[in-house]
């Protein structure tokens, strides 16, 4: 009997030389960076253990929460709201938030994170039904600033803050996903056909332009080629008028002089005897009120009774 009740002590010794050791090794905690012990003292708050080597008092203080002062990100299930319009969409998206206070994180609600995500579809749905359903498409911003001014109210007794939170999808049902593609099909095929009736009556003004414009430059620059031509004659017939006048006077000038109607009949003479050789080519009759082979008499007859020659 004294050896089973030796055996008896053996054991529960062992055992809590066991459960002692085990509380020792509980007292030693070393925290992680950005992470946080929320140590209770006899079942009431002491103080929040950060980064670093801690001891605990054993069987006196215990280790009840844990936190991490990091951002955390909190995937928000997808849920059916109900537009003003009565269309149903479903909804889903993530939130990004920080613990500050530790303590209130701990005791001021059970789980931050679900009331957190709760907070978020009860607020969605709040702000839905208030908008038609091609509003929530284009007011994502909007929806994302008003659900996160709610949140911010709602988590500082919580001891944790909401950065911000991001809508990933919006689903509407089947028939009117197919509704709104058809709605943008024929949006599209109108855009198309404005754009080829524009473009044609575009192409129809650039042609006519390009026609008036041509006809134009052809009217103008036949003007031109004729006012050139015009003031070419005119200047052609003035110079010609003009030496014409010159050569009158300068012959004038030199019959005046001595010897210069002599010169003159001469060279009147060899003129003739030049446009009589043009004449008398092969093959050509010729008649004349002269008689060639007396040279005396077609002389005078040319030059005058007082010629010499």
């Amino acid at each position: 009997m004294e050896d089973i009740l030796k055996i008896f002590t053996g054991i529960f010794w062992f055992a809590f030389t066991l459960y002692l050791a085990y509380k020792i090794y509980r007292s030693i905690r070393i925290v992680s960076a950005q992470e946080c012990i929320i140590v209770e003292r006899l079942g009431r708050y002491n103080r929040t253990l950060h980064a670093g080597f801690h001891l605990l008092v054993p069987f006196i203080d215990e280790d009840s929460y844990y936190h991490t002062l990091k951002e955390q990100a909190i995937d928000v299930p997808p849920q059916t709201c109900i537009t003003k319009d009565n269309v149903k969409v479903e909804m889903d998206g993530i939130l990004y938030l920080r613990v500050l206070d530790p303590q209130k994180a701990s005791y001021g609600i059970d789980d931050y994170q679900f009331a957190v995500t709760q907070l978020v579809q009860t607020t969605m749905r709040a702000i839905i039904g208030t908008m038609d359903m091609d509003t929530t498409f284009e007011t994502r911003e909007v929806i994302n600033s008003k659900i996160l001014e709610v949140l911010d109210q709602a988590g500082e007794p919580w001891g944790v803050r909401v950065n911000r939170y991001e809508i990933v999808n919006i689903t509407p049902p089947k028939s009117v996903i197919e509704a709104m593609e058809r709605e943008k099909k024929a949006q599209i095929s109108k855009k198309a056909q404005i754009s080829l009736s524009e473009g044609d009556r575009d192409s129809r003004i650039n042609r006519s332009l390009g026609v008036k414009e041509e006809a134009i430059n052809k009217s103008e620059g036949e003007k031109q080629k004729r006012i050139n031509e015009a003031e070419g004659a005119a200047k052609e017939i003035e110079s010609i008028t003009t030496a014409t006048a010159k050569g009158i006077s300068l012959l004038a000038t030199s019959i005046q002089n001595q010897g210069g109607k002599e010169a003159a009949q001469f060279r009147i003479a060899q003129r003739f005897i030049k446009e009589v050789e043009k004449l008398g080519k092969e093959g050509t009759n010729l008649v004349l009120p002269l008689d060639l082979s007396n040279f005396s008499s077609v002389m005078k007859s040319v030059l005058g009774k007082e010629s010499k020659l």
